[in-house]
């Protein structure tokens, strides 16, 4: 890019795709605000796939010649090995991928590479770029969210009848088993690659190529061809609607904000459970740090870390909302503002989701701990209640009356669990004396939920075998 001394550019720009009509280039300052080619120089294997197929579609409507065709597919296989190899030198006049590509074909084979870009538009191509780039993307974030599925259904194998408190309010509620705490999370992410799946499905419904700047094109080029060599299903219905379209930009940044939030509640609670306060697990070495004061620290970075990635996650999501709300139709400027957030936010998973894998996995709970703590905090309470409804007494009174006996517990500083089976069937004369010991085991009220979605062991093993079969 030259310039002169007012920092206005040259008139000339061989990586611009439009000058003809100014009597002098962009302002140094207005150049800089509009070059994308830092960012959308990693959408380079899509911008030449796609301009394989407009290459092919034009051979086919003789609008270049059989050796101009030979010529661009040469060419475009040299600059491919150039990106691959990262020898693709970039210039000051390059404003963004599409530019770049075509300076590089017109230096490679002449006015052969100035014919692709009949019949095409950027709006277009930077739409089906992008779809491609997402479509390539999902299947890659997915293995590592089954990576992290893998590790807690792992440690969740190891504990299918290891006795945990559950919580409510982050107050103990009533027992579970860590396994079932664990998989808790592995069910979560697995909504996230549902939605994720989802998103790639649509990303592929609709093939842009074709719809030009915004109203499609004189030119019989056939849309459904660009659609069958790129490996989309179908052709966007209307083009306006294609060109100005990012919805499933924003899809996929809403399935990465849940993920991240679903990270974040997985992470909060390792943070949790490494306190000393809880001491329920101990975090790998290899997946802690410590302090460059207090020597005898060990810190949970990795959960923390992710945690704060979230606000990235939801960032870019709201970032692109936010451009997308009061955008008249078709292509604005704007809509550059599509990648960054999308860029952004792969890569903020591609560096959170290994390190919560290994971190899952790294975890060594503390049996005899998580048993101490699950039958305290008066968590079986709803257990008596329970036995209270299956001996007649309506809920209404039953909860009334339990409720009693924990405030009465309370000023006594003692738990349910320390009454003797004498003592609590003389306040609860509706329960069976046999049972009542049975009651009052932490064991036993899991065990008493072995519904399908429950907590006892027998229904966390048919959880695992379901979550293992959708993980694969």
């Amino acid at each position: 890019m030259t310039t002169d001394g007012s920092g206005t550019t040259g008139t000339t720009g061989e990586g611009r795709l439009w000058g003809g009509r100014f009597a002098s280039g962009p302002d140094r300052a207005a150049w800089d605000l509009g070059r994308s080619i830092h960012f959308d120089a990693r959408l380079w294997p899509y911008d030449l796939s796609g301009s394989r197929a407009h290459a092919d579609e034009l051979q086919r409507l003789d609008l270049v010649t059989d050796d101009d065709h030979d010529a661009i597919v040469t060419a475009l296989a040299t600059i491919e090995e150039e990106f691959t190899d990262g020898t693709f030198a970039f210039l000051d006049d390059d404003e963004d991928l599409h530019g770049a590509v075509e300076r590089r074909l017109i230096e490679l084979c002449g006015a052969a590479g100035g014919r692709l870009r009949a019949g095409r538009s950027r709006n277009d191509q930077i739409v089906g770029d992008l779809r491609l780039y997402l479509a390539d993307t999902i299947p890659v974030l997915t293995e590592q969210l089954r990576n992290i599925q893998t590790a807690l259904a792992d440690q969740a194998e190891g504990a299918v009848d290891w006795i945990a408190p559950g919580f409510t309010h982050l107050q103990r509620a009533q027992p579970v088993t860590l396994a079932h705490h664990l998989l808790a999370h592995a069910w979560a992410l697995d909504r996230d690659v549902a939605r994720l799946a989802d998103c790639r499905a649509r990303l592929l419904d609709f093939s842009p190529l074709g719809s030009g700047a915004m109203a499609g094109l004189t030119l019989p080029l056939d849309p459904q061809r660009y659609a069958d060599a790129l490996g989309y299903t179908g052709v966007g219905p209307n083009s306006m609607d294609t060109v100005a379209d990012r919805d499933f930009a924003v899809e996929f940044l809403s399935a990465t904000a849940m993920i991240g939030v679903h990270l974040s509640r997985l992470c909060e609670e390792v943070v949790l459970w490494a306190s000393t306060e809880f001491g329920w697990c101990r975090v790998g070495d290899a997946f802690s740090t410590g302090s460059s004061i207090m020597p005898q620290k060990r810190n949970p970075d990795v959960a923390e870390l992710v945690r704060g990635k979230t606000g990235r996650l939801i960032g870019s999501l709201v970032t692109l909302l936010v451009t997308l709300k009061g955008l008249p139709l078709t292509y604005n400027r704007d809509l550059q503002e599509d990648k960054e957030p999308v860029f952004d936010a792969v890569d903020t998973l591609m560096l959170a989701l290994p390190a919560v894998a290994g971190m899952m996995a790294s975890l060594v709970f503390d049996r005899q701990r998580l048993a101490g703590t699950a039958a305290g905090g008066f968590s079986l309470a709803t257990d008596v209640a329970e036995a209270l409804v299956v001996a007649g007494v309506p809920f209404r009174s039953a909860h009334e009356r339990v409720g009693e006996l924990v405030a009465t517990c309370e000023g006594r500083g003692i738990d349910i669990t320390d009454l003797t089976p004498d003592e609590l069937v003389g306040t609860m004369p509706e329960l069976d004396a046999d049972q009542v010991s049975s009651l009052l085991d932490p064991m036993g009220a899991v065990h008493r939920r072995n519904a399908v979605q429950g907590p006892a062991p027998e229904a966390v093993r048919g959880q695992l075998a379901t979550l293992r079969d959708r993980i694969g």
